[in-house]
């Protein structure tokens, strides 16, 4: 079976919030069409949100802690907003 590494840096969260690192040239939008919620996405955005997922993930980062994506800070324009909040209940 073949492997694929991720490769996530500590140093992406620390006591004063999360620190998103985005791949050069990474495209995601976000929509909702009737009651469909569609991520569409480039690689280079694709990976960047699972890294950021995966960080999300982790122990050292606290419960409820949440991560926001809109058009102002790093969705296309014209995007819907999106918050993954972590939940340990």
């Amino acid at each position: 079976m073949d492997t694929i590494s991720l490769k996530i840096s500590k140093n992406s969260y620390n006591e004063l919030g999360f620190h998103y690192n985005w791949l050069d040239r990474f495209k995601i939008e976000l929509f909702i069409e009737d009651d469909t919620v569609i991520i569409r996405a480039n690689k280079e955005g694709l990976e960047s949100l699972a890294k950021h997922l995966f960080l999300l993930s982790q122990d050292f980062v606290p419960n409820h802690y949440h991560l926001h994506y809109d058009d102002m800070n790093s969705f296309e324009d014209g995007s819907n907003a999106l918050i993954i909040e972590k939940n340990n209940e």
